[in-house]
Order: C-alpha cells, then structure tokens, then sequence
C-alpha cells in the first residue's frame, strides 16, 4: 500500500469546542496509525517557529510545546499575539526572553504546519518516497483560518456567515491581497491577472485534470439483455413443495451464479448470516473469497455443505459488519464507472440491519451512482417468528421512501420475486439507471402459486388483481390489499368474509408501495402544472376505479406504509399494520397482538362496510365475538 495516503486535518475542533480539550488529538491519532503499522507524518509547526526552535538549547519550548493541551491551543488562536505572549511563552521568564524581539502582531503570525505550504510540500514529499507501508499525514491547522477576531479558533466558527467591513479590511491586509479600498467595500472578487503565474499555473493544473468541468465518464458495454433462463423456473411456482421467498431468492442467486453470459458478473456479499439464508450450499459451489486461500480444516469438513474460502471465491463474507458490507457493495456497484467493469452485487442481509443501521451508507451509495441489489432477508415485524425486537423488521419498507435512488418491493410469491429481480437487471444494467432495488424477504414457508396470465406490468408497477371474489358480487363488497406474507392473511380473510358473513371480495397484491406514492406524487405534479390538459390518474387509483366498495390494506410494516397512498384511494380506506416493538412469539400469536391476520383483516372490512351503511354494526359485533377478537386489550403500538 505505498501508494495510500491518508491526510487528516487536524484543526483540533468540533462545531461547538475543542476535540480533546484536556487531551491532544494528534498523538491519539498517531498512536492508533502507528498502532496498525501505519507511516505517520506530523505536520504541527510552520516555518515562522524554525527560528525559535533553532535557538531553543534548554528544550524549554518543546517541552512546551509538548505540555500545552488542544484547548490552550484554541484559545492562544483565539485572543491573539498578546494573550500568547502572556499565557503561552509566559511561563518561563528565559521562555517570555526567546519572544522579546517580535511584536504582538508577529506573535500572533507564528503559524501552524498544516498553513505552511513548504511544510506541507514536505510531508507530501516525504509520504510519496515511503516505501513498506501507507502513510497518514497529521496536519495541524486552525479552523476559522483568516477570519481573525470574526472567528478564528473561535466555537462560533462554523456558523459564522458574514464579516464587517473591517473584518474584510483585516482579511485582505493579512493576505496581502493586491485590491484596493474600494474593491474591497464592495465585496468584489480578485481576479489575478491573464498572464500572472497563478492564473497560469491554474490554468495548466486545470489542462492537466481533463479541462474546467468535472466529468464522470464512464466506459463500459451494458449488458445486451437479461437472460431469461434464471428466472422460468420461477413462473411455474411451486405448489407441491412450499417454499420461503428467501430461498426462492437464493434459488434465483444461484442460478444467476451458474449462467454462462452473467454469471461471472456477480457479486453475492453477506455479512455473516449465509446459513440462517440458507445459502451454504453456495460456499461449496462458488467459495467464500479469501486473498490467502484456506490455510486450515474447517470443522465442517465432513459435510457437503462445509464453509470453502478460496483465492476464487465469489461470496463476500465480511464477518458481522454491515457497513464492512454495505461498502464492498458500493465498490461493486460503482465498479462500471471506476474500473469500466459491469459487476451486479447481491447484498443480503437481516432486514432490520439495512437501511436500520446503515442508512447513511445506502444514501451515500446513491451518491455514487451506485447499483445492485439489496435483500432484507428474513423480513416482516411477524413473518420471524420468535426472534423479538431486535431482529423483526417492520419499518425498512418505509425507511426506504426519503432514498429518491432506491426501487422498494416487498414480495408475496416465487414469480413475484423473479418479475422483480429482472426488472431491476434490465433498468441498471441494460438501461444502466442510476438505481437501487430493494427486496424484503421472507423465511416463512407456503405453497407458491404458478404465474397468472398478464400480471407482470402490474408486479413491476406495484399492484396487480390477485385473486377475484369466489362468489357473485354482493352489495356487500370490499377490496382487500395484501403485500409480502401477509398476502396470505387477505387470501383467509376472503374466505371468512364469503363463507360466513356473505361479503364478496377481491384480492389484490401490492408488492411496492413506494412505487405507488411515487406514482401519486408524478401525477398530482403533472396535473397540478398542466391544469388545462386532461388530469392524470395515479396507478393505484386506475387499478381501484374497476370496481367498487371499501378498501381494507394490511401489511407486516407499520401503518403509515399503506396510508402513504390513502389520499388516491378512490373508497373509504383502512390500514392495518405492526406498529410498535417486535416480541418473541410463534407467526399466529404475533398476528393477532399486531391485529394483521385475517380474523382483523375481515372484522376492519365489515368495520368500513357498516360506516358506509351497508351492513349493520351488530354485524361487526358479531364478528369480533365469534372471531374471538378481545376488543379491550390494549393496542399493540404502546404495548
């Protein structure tokens, strides 16, 4: 790593005080570099103090330099040449004598490493000729430098937005900047001359770097398309063998793995939860990467499935990280435009662990452009049974609508989850968007069904009709939205509400309802800007408009999930979701604490059936009595 330089400014304050005000940053810095075998350059002292230090024999001035703390430090900057003076060379008289020749103003001149560009030259010098190891440059500077009594070293530095006239008199006497009184009053910028050495070397530094704007150029073939031999299996569905959408999902990676045109492009990464994914069978077939190999005997040797590392491994295991893995996503995903190679990483992981606890790294990762795949696996608040707080995510299918980059589904069914994954394959690879998808999946266990006729626009879009009522429509009708597993609740409430209350219902899928707000949102801005043309209508709204009756959304994420797309939802409207904490329970009793399974589904339908005046309230009464529905527990959010 001879070639890595890190430089650290080191001006020795957060926004509000002092880093280490009792302390010194810079030697805790140093000791951890050195501590990781680091090169450590330091770069505290300007040229100005090479004259005092020549003459310091006794070593009374760095034995002062050495006592002083970073909050010394902030204030000798802070109050000037005299305070310095006083408080910093005044503790020894022989000391106070080494500085009896310079004025206050000169005092207050003496600079620091990290603003002495012949310093800094140095240690850049000295960085470029280590050989062995990388550097790190500690450069001490000052925060606020050339503000003066506006704010130089001062806490209130980062706020400070303007300066006084005076202020601006001072800044452009101590820089020596070649402008008169009356440009300065006026704020005007300098500009050195045409054929000065600074607008010329500017100029060529600038030639040099590829011209005046930065560009990102990017320099690789997309893909001609996606493979369609991955993902057919899945349309069939499975209906002899139930399945989790997780291993559906593992399913799909391996397949991907094994394809002749793609499968060398990608890039599964885990933090260290393969197993609980079911992905082990991988380790065998593709190999965890490790740069050394596998220098000894796994304890699992015996088995088929034992845990491989190999120098041609293509799982990125980063051990129990997920910003360890959430970073090597970004070099995959980023990898088009910084090695012109097209690689398409898999990130899997718990689903609370994503945007949860590395939220700030996903937003950074649509920064860079950055694409690929992330899978909250084992998702749902009641969908992980037994797992508790920690673990039961119900709140990353929300968490996912401030991120303008990232494409959000939480589906139901194997062919769901095959629609998607090439979808997300042909907009980032093929149409190469600047785009994330994110998948929440599931580890529980149902039949899944083959593929309807026509539903693959509305899989992609965010909603589709599912399953139609089971019998003639009734003036009792409701319309029932499900997403994830919690699909399979609606599918059961439709049956109790058919068979023993005589309310016909349809059942639809809702596997994006970030894709449905966007949707809103595009259409109410078209309309709001385009008043004199015919108005848009929102998806969720065109889909709905077929038929008729109250609206009844259940999801296994909070609430405000489904009501994020209330305002075009052209009925009365009802969301039942998980808000509140997870807990340690089996699938069935997380359901009815969190009222999404179908007894609550089928009550809040019968619920908005009597607001509107269709049915009577004793029908719901009756309903929560015989469902066995306990109306005074207490509400499962402040539980």
């Amino acid at each position: 790593l001879d070639n890595l330089t890190f430089i650290v400014n080191c001006n020795l304050q957060r926004l509000d005080g002092p880093v280490r005000g009792n302390g010194k940053i810079i030697q805790e810095l140093e000791r951890v570099f050195r501590g990781a075998g680091w090169n450590v350059i330091k770069v505290i002292w300007g040229s100005r103090w090479d004259s005092l230090l020549e003459r310091d024999e006794e070593g009374l001035l760095h034995q002062r330099m050495e006592e002083a703390l970073d909050g010394d430090y902030q204030n000798y900057k802070a109050h000037g040449g005299a305070y310095t003076r006083e408080h910093f060379f005044g503790t020894h008289p022989r000391l106070r004598r080494m500085v009896d020749h310079l004025s206050d103003d000169e005092i207050f001149q003496l600079n620091r490493g990290g603003h002495d560009p012949e310093k800094v030259y140095a240690a850049y010098r000295a960085a470029i000729e280590h050989s062995d190891g990388p550097t790190v440059i500690l450069a001490k500077t000052i925060k606020g430098y050339g503000l003066g009594e506006a704010g130089e070293g001062r806490n209130v530095t980062h706020q400070q937005k303007k300066l006084n006239e005076e202020e601006v008199h001072s800044f452009r006497r101590r820089f020596k900047i070649p402008v008169s009184d009356k440009v300065v009053d006026h704020l005007s910028f300098y500009r050195p001359p045409a054929n000065s050495s600074e607008t010329k070397y500017l100029h060529e530094r600038r030639k040099a770097l590829g011209g005046p704007v930065p560009e990102r150029v990017v320099n690789v073939e997309p893909l001609r398309s996606v493979p369609d031999a991955p993902f057919k299996e899945f349309l069939a569905g499975s209906k002899n063998r139930p399945a989790s959408t997780t291993m559906v999902f593992v399913r799909v990676l391996t397949k991907l793995l094994a394809d002749n045109e793609i499968g060398n492009r990608i890039v599964p990464i885990i933090p260290d939860e393969g197993r609980t994914f079911g992905m082990e069978a991988l380790f065998r077939k593709v190999g965890i990467y490790s740069h050394v190999g596998q220098h000894y005997t796994p304890v699992d040797r015996a088995t088929l499935l034992y845990y491989r590392e190999a120098t041609d491994g293509q799982i990125l295991e980063e051990g129990i990280t997920e910003a360890g893995a959430m970073s090597s996503f970004i070099a995959a995903g980023t990898s088009y435009a910084s090695n012109s190679l097209m690689m398409i990483p898999f990130f899997a992981y718990y689903s609370m662990f994503g945007f949860q606890r590395i939220g700030d790294l996903i937003w950074a990762a649509g920064d860079m452009r950055c694409k690929g795949f992330l899978i909250g696996a084992t998702a749902g608040r009641t969908s992980l049974a037994g797992e508790g707080l920690q673990h039961q995510d119900g709140n990353t299918q929300l968490f996912a609508f401030p991120y303008p980059n990232v494409v959000a589904y939480d589906p139901a069914f194997a062919y769901e989850l095959a629609i998607i994954i090439r979808e997300g394959m042909r907009r980032m690879f093929v149409e190469m968007e600047d785009c994330i998808f994110y998948l929440t999946v599931s580890n529980e266990t149902y039949p899944m069904p083959p593929m309807p006729t026509g539903v693959e626009e509305g899989v992609i879009k965010g909603m589709y009709l599912y399953q139609k009522s089971n019998r003639a429509k009734s003036k009792a009708h409701v319309r029932l939205l499900g997403s994830g597993t919690i699909l399979l609740e609606t599918l059961r409430a439709q049956e109790i509400l058919e068979e023993n209350y005589g309310v016909s219902a349809s059942v639809w899928s809702v596997t994006s309802y970030k894709n449905l707000y966007t949707d809103g949102l595009d259409c109410d801005r078209w309309n709001r800007l385009n008043a004199t043309e015919e108005q848009r209508q929102p998806y969720i709204a065109q889909c709905l408009a077929e038929d008729e009756g109250p609206v009844i959304a259940a999801t296994d994420y909070v609430q405000a999930l489904p009501l994020s797309c209330a305002r075009w939802v052209p009925a009365p409207f009802a969301a039942l979701g998980t808000d509140g904490f997870g807990r340690s329970e089996a699938r069935k009793e997380l359901r009815d604490f969190f009222e999404v399974d179908a007894r609550h589904i089928a009550v809040a339908a019968l619920s908005e059936l009597a607001r509107a005046g269709t049915v009577g309230q004793e029908l719901v009464k009756q309903a929560v009595d015989e469902l066995g529905i306990d109306p005074n527990k207490a509400t499962p959010r402040l539980s």
